[in-house]
C-alpha cells in the first residue's frame, strides 16, 4: 500500500521544519507532488515532535490531517494506559515499571514490551495475551498498549485510517497488529473472549457539537457493560476529564475496579476507568490512582468518600508553608488523604490549599514559602505588597477572581511573588504573600 509517493516524501523531509501557511502559499506546484497531503504530513509531524515524539523519530510515519494529531493521546497518556494493561495482567511479582521518557529508553521502549519485568513469568504473560481496541481512530494508544500483548487488533469504522493504521504499527515495527475495518459494536459482539480491551468513545455529536456524559458519546459504554465484562478480563475506557468519576463509578453499577485520573504539566487530560468481574460477593470500591507527571498518589475510595473534613483539624499556629495540590488530585477530591499521608491542614473547607510549619517533601502539587497573611483591608493590603508592582495571582474559594483581584491591587503579572486569596477557616478571606519554592 503506497500512501505517499516518492515526490511528496522528499518534498516533507525538505520542508518540514518551515512555516506550513507561508509553505501553502509559496510552495512551487511540481509534477507528482501531492501538496495537500505534504502540508498535512508537516504540520502533523510538527506536532507530534513535541506530543510523540517516539513516533516523530519514526521515520516511516503518516499522519492523518491536522485536526486528528491535534485531539489524539500524547506519548505521556499512552504509555500509562499501557503500563495500566500489563499491571493488571502482570503476575503479583510484577512490580508496576515506570515508563521513562528519557532519549535512552526510547529505543528499548520501541521494543514490544521491553520496559516490562524481564523476570520468565512476564515473558510468558507476554507470549499468551491478547488485546482488542475497539475504537483505533489514529491509533496513538492503539500502538503504545499492542507492545505488551502477543496478538493485537485494532478496529475502525473509518477505511482512511485504517489504511494509515496498517502502514503506521508496520512502521513502529508492530508484527503482532491486526488490523479491522469494521464496527467496534459489531465486532465486540462476534470475537471471542480476550484478556483486554480498549474503548474510547467519540465525544461529539451527529452535528459535530462536544458531548461528555457517557450515554451520549458513541458507543455507549454503559450499554455495552454486560458484553464487555463476558468478553475480557479487563476493559479500559477512556472518558472526559470533565465527568464527575463518582458519578461515572455508580453508573457502571458495580463493574469499575480502578480510577485513574491522569494529567500532565497540571492540566487534567483523561479520566481512565477499569472495568472488571466482581471479585467478592460484596461490591468493592475502585482503587484512585491520581497522576500528575511524575507524581503519582493511589488510595481506596472507601476510606475517603467526601474528602474534606469540615470543622477538622485545626491549623497550624506557625503557617510558613502553603501547598496547592495538583489537578489530577484536585479532580480527585481526596484532600483529607493528602492532610494525613503529608501531614498539611487544609486552610479551610472548599479552599483546597493546604498550610504546615515545616516543609514537606515530594508533595504532589506546587509548594511556597508564607512570607506575610493578611486580609483585604488598605493597611494589610499595603503591608502585604510592600512595594510590589507585579506578582502571579490565584485564588481558591474567594469572593474575587483572579483578573478581579488583579485590577484591586493593581498589579501586574509575573515576577517572583505569588498571591493567594483565599477563605480560612473560620470564614475570613486572605490573602497570602508567598514565594515559590
Amino acid at each position: 500500500m503506497t500512501i505517499m509517493n516518492d515526490e511528496t516524501r522528499e518534498f516533507v523531509a525538505m520542508h518540514r521544519n518551515e512555516d506550513v501557511r507561508e509553505l501553502a502559499l509559496k510552495a512551487k506546484r511540481v509534477e507528482g507532488l501531492d501538496l495537500p497531503l505534504a502540508l498535512d504530513q508537516i504540520a502533523g509531524w510538527q506536532i507530534a515532535r513535541k506530543k510523540l515524539p517516539q513516533w516523530a523519530s519514526c521515520e516511516g510515519i503518516v499522519y492523518p490531517p491536522h485536526i486528528s494529531v491535534e485531539q489524539c493521546s500524547s506519548q505521556f497518556t499512552a504509555q500509562y494506559k499501557s503500563e495500566i494493561a500489563q499491571t493488571l495482567l502482570a503476575p503479583a511479582a510484577t512490580v508496576r515499571a515506570r515508563v521513562s521518557d528519557s532519549p535512552e529508553s526510547d529505543t528499548q521502549e520501541m521494543k514490544m514490551g521491553a520496559w516490562m519485568s524481564d523476570s520468565p513469568e512476564s515473558d510468558t504473560l507476554v507470549a499468551r495475551s491478547s488485546m482488542v481496541d475497539l475504537t483505533g481512530g489514529f491509533g496513538v494508544d492503539f500502538s503504545y498498549l499492542a507492545r505488551g500483548f502477543s496478538q493485537a487488533t485494532y478496529v475502525e469504522r473509518q477505511r482512511h485510517l485504517c489504511d494509515l493504521a496498517e502502514h503506521n504499527m508496520a512502521a513502529l515495527g508492530l508484527d503482532q497488529a491486526r488490523i479491522v475495518c469494521g464496527d467496534g459494536v459489531e465486532y465486540l459482539r462476534q470475537m471471542g473472549p480476550v484478556d483486554f480491551i480498549y474503548l474510547d468513545p467519540a465525544r461529539r455529536d451527529e452535528h459535530g457539537s462536544r458531548t461528555y456524559a457517557i450515554e451520549d458519546c458513541t458507543p455507549n459504554v454503559l450499554e455495552l457493560r454486560d458484553l464487555l465484562l463476558a468478553k475480557s478480563q479487563y476493559t479500559l475506557v477512556k472518558l472526559s476529564p470533565m465527568l464527575d468519576w463518582r458519578k461515572a463509578v455508580a453508573d457502571f453499577d458495580g463493574a469499575v475496579r480502578e480510577v485513574h485520573i491522569v494529567a500532565t504539566g497540571n492540566e487534567c487530560k483523561e479520566l481512565l476507568l477499569v472495568l472488571g468481574q466482581q471479585v467478592h460477593e460484596e461490591p468493592s470500591a475502585p482503587r484512585v490512582f491520581c497522576v500528575n507527571d511524575n507524581q503519582r498518589i493511589d488510595y481506596d475510595s472507601a476510606a475517603y468518600t467526601q474528602g474534606l473534613r469540615i470543622g477538622g483539624k485545626p491549623l497550624p499556629e506557625a503557617k510558613n508553608y502553603l501547598y496547592e495540590p495538583n489537578a489530577s488530585i484536585m479532580k480527585a477530591g481526596c484532600f483529607d488523604l493528602v492532610e494525613e499521608r503529608f501531614g498539611v491542614t487544609q486552610v479551610g473547607p472548599s479552599s483546597h490549599l493546604f498550610v504546615s510549619a515545616t516543609p514537606v517533601a515530594d508533595f504532589p502539587g506546587r509548594g511556597f514559602a508564607i512570607e506575610a497573611i493578611g486580609g483585604m483591608n488598605k493597611k494589610d493590603i499595603k503591608r502585604l505588597l510592600n512595594g510590589t508592582k507585579q506578582a502571579n495571582i490565584a485564588v481558591r474559594n474567594f469572593p474575587l477572581t483572579a483578573p478581579q483581584l488583579r485590577k484591586k491591587l493593581k498589579l501586574a503579572d509575573g515576577g517572583p511573588v505569588y498571591l493567594f486569596g483565599t477563605t480560612m477557616q473560620g470564614c475570613d478571606h486572605v490573602l497570602l504573600r508567598t514565594s515559590k519554592i
